[in-house]
């Protein structure tokens, strides 16, 4: 296998608060290869949106803090770096579309303007070059009448069109890598699916490296090659999508699945939820964090951190007492 094109190894990211310190993001790894669809997996709160903001300096300083860990992009560091051989890492090489595309857009600028701003700054284009490469961008994220809307405003849009000029955002300086958090949360079905199939169109188009950043399993299911799974600031498993679809080890990953409407004719399939709430981060607990709301959980897991177990293949790992050699029944 080549070189990764991201490589994240032992992130931690910490916030203070008037509560304490809250441990967001506890000691995090993963990689991503060249025009990989990598898919971050895991319930509100796990550390899903934090892990990836850190990476290209999205996290505020103070309170949030970087307290361990590297990030290497084509084998150089970014991690805290503004820029990388003289360029911008955030803009330039790895663009973010956001959750919120309402609040994400500055709602005093046109929407060409905001598009054209990123070409100012990374590619030194003038204004004039910028606006008519933001008029193609449109058109190239689907917009219709693209001349037209890039002299409007963000509320004249609706929620899908404005999803579409974050893509266009996103794209302006061709960045190696586009991270997208959430990017279908607050649309309707099929406006998901229309966004998701430019999203896997661009990304073929242009050879990029994709994290998405998700809770629904239906999406990574359909967009991702490779998952990873958060639970309480850190990774439980890691695989192939088919691995975690089908021959998922850690039991938060089946409880997971379990809590997802399947596609069948059963009348009487029944959802089943995870029962019990996440740890407090605030005093994070000293076994593994799925603990309290595992129905499989041995003495073991309240007071040891699971090892990080290879399943079958070396790229299907899984921390989960449950799969090392010396767990047993009475344990």
């Amino acid at each position: 296998m080549t070189r990764p094109l991201l490589e994240v190894e032992d992130l931690a990211v910490e916030f203070d608060t008037h509560g304490g310190t809250v441990k967001a993001v506890r000691g995090v790894s993963f990689s991503l290869q060249e025009g990989q669809t990598l898919a971050v997996v895991g319930e509100s709160g796990c550390g899903k949106s934090v892990c990836v903001q850190s990476l290209v300096g999205l996290i505020p300083m103070p309170p949030g803090r970087i307290t361990k860990g590297s990030a290497r992009l084509h084998g150089e560091e970014i991690l805290g770096y503004e820029t990388l051989g003289g360029k911008r890492v955030r803009g330039q090489m790895i663009g973010m579309i956001f959750q919120d595309p309402m609040t994400s857009l500055n709602p005093t600028m046109r929407i060409g303007d905001q598009i054209a701003e990123p070409l100012c700054l990374h590619r030194g284009m003038r204004r004039r070059d910028a606006r008519k490469r933001a008029i193609e961008l449109l058109e190239l994220s689907q917009v219709a009448e693209a001349t037209k809307r890039a002299r409007q405003y963000p509320f004249e849009f609706s929620g899908g069109m404005l999803q579409r000029v974050m893509i266009a955002c996103a794209l302006a300086c061709e960045p190696r890598i586009l991270i997208a958090d959430e990017p279908t949360t607050a649309l309707d079905v099929t406006i998901q699916a229309q966004i998701l199939s430019l999203m896997r169109d661009l990304q073929q188009e242009r050879r990029m490296s994709l994290i998405l950043i998700t809770h629904d399993l239906g999406v990574v299911a359909q967009m991702a090659d490779e998952v990873v799974v958060m639970y309480a600031g850190k990774v439980v498993e890691t695989g192939s999508s088919d691995d975690i679809f089908y021959s998922s080890g850690h039991p938060y990953t089946q409880g997971l699945k379990s809590a997802m409407p399947q596609n069948q004719d059963r009348r009487a399939q029944r959802l089943e939820p995870i029962a019990g709430s996440p740890p407090d981060l605030f005093d994070p607990p000293q076994g593994c964090g799925y603990f309290d709301r595992c129905p499989q959980a041995m003495r073991v897991c309240e007071q040891h951190h699971p090892p990080d177990v290879a399943l079958g293949k070396p790229l299907h790992r899984c921390a989960c007492w449950l799969h090392d050699e010396r767990a047993s029944d009475d344990d």
